[in-house]
């Protein structure tokens, strides 16, 4: 029977420095988030467009919601580009 290794076997204290990211992950994610959050920016702004005065939700929670749901569309489009650089330059 093997003896069990414990962490201080196994680790080589530069995990930090050879730390890597899972890029199948954030590029699953960023493909599955981009057009959704791309479509909920394009729903709230509609929705904010044809909604009257005294409706509720009102327009401004509408808007912000729209603005909002656009800079994560942003940061999941920044991040899929970033995951599909990195795929290219590691292989």
């Amino acid at each position: 029977m093997r003896p069990a290794k414990t962490p201080r076997d196994w680790r080589s204290g530069s995990e930090p420095m050879t730390a890597r990211s899972d890029l199948k992950l954030r590029f699953l994610l960023s493909v599955l988030f981009t057009p959704l959050y791309a479509l909920m920016t394009a729903g709230f702004a509609l929705w904010s467009a044809v909604n009257g005065p005294g409706d509720v939700p009102s327009q401004a929670s509408l808007r912000t919601f729209a603005i909002v749901c656009g800079v994560l569309t942003l940061l999941a489009a920044v991040d899929l580009a970033v995951v599909v650089r990195r795929r290219r330059t590691e292989r």
